[in-house]
């Protein structure tokens, strides 16, 4: 027989949700949860001893420092890094080579998740930031944005090259992103670094990409394509089972 869930558990962190969207009293909280008014002022105590709520006036709920240090310390992209980690590893193991995900802020793509052997070897690191327009991962990116956004980035240049491969052209960007757009994936051909070819895909409903990278002359093909769409494609479904 499977384990039951907590009641306990589950009834705080029912009263959390109904604190962090705004239940302010007993009263509403009640409302909110469904439990009866003595269970939620335990709670109340419980979690209020704890750091989790406070009562700053007579009456009134509202998240505690605890509660309020958590979600600032776990935000979207954390959750989409927890998610697509598990996955990216199995992946990255399969290929014997890096597998890396980022998301774009700004007009840079800011690294997420870094998997697989010959990471070391890369100069991304997680967390860091790369100019969106020579990599595959940020080409990808970029090619998701909406036309007017799209084309506000490629009128804010200069490209600066990183190799004589790098494409610096605003037109010959643009084509590029159009073409990226239709076919669903792009690359990157020893643009960031000579020697270094990446693949990359869109997370369906992730905002995200994600990349393939390869060295001494070895291209990623249909059969990377194929399987690093599929990853992409389960962590954008394991996005939408868990929101």
């Amino acid at each position: 027989m499977p384990t039951p869930p907590n009641q306990s558990l589950a009834r705080g962190l029912a009263l959390l949700s109904a604190v962090g969207e705004g239940a302010r009293t007993l009263a509403a909280l009640a409302r909110a949860t469904g439990l009866p008014p003595a269970t939620v002022h335990r709670l109340v105590l419980t979690l209020e001893a704890q750091g989790f709520v406070e009562r700053p006036v007579r009456g009134t709920i509202v998240p505690g420092p605890a509660l309020t240090q958590f979600a600032a310390d776990f935000g979207p992209h954390d959750r989409l890094a927890a998610i697509a980690r598990p996955l990216i590893r199995r992946l990255a193991a399969r290929f014997r080579a890096p597998v890396q995900l980022a998301v774009l802020e700004g007009d840079m793509a800011t690294y997420l998740v870094k998997e697989g052997e010959g990471s070391d070897a890369l100069f991304t690191r997680e967390g860091g930031q790369l100019e969106a327009y020579c990599s595959a991962l940020g080409k990808v990116l970029l090619a998701a944005l909406p036309a007017p956004d799209r084309a506000a980035y490629l009128a804010g240049g200069p490209f600066p090259p990183l190799t004589a491969r790098t494409i610096t052209d605003p037109v010959l960007l643009a084509a590029e992103l159009e073409r990226t757009a239709a076919r669903g994936y792009a690359r990157d051909e020893g643009e960031v670094d000579v020697g270094l070819s990446c693949l990359a895909v869109p997370i369906p409903g992730g905002n995200a990409a994600l990349s393939l990278s390869l060295r001494d002359g070895v291209r990623p093909g249909d059969r990377h394509r194929a399987m690093l769409g599929a990853c992409a494609t389960a962590i954008g479904e394991a996005l939408l089972a868990k929101s």
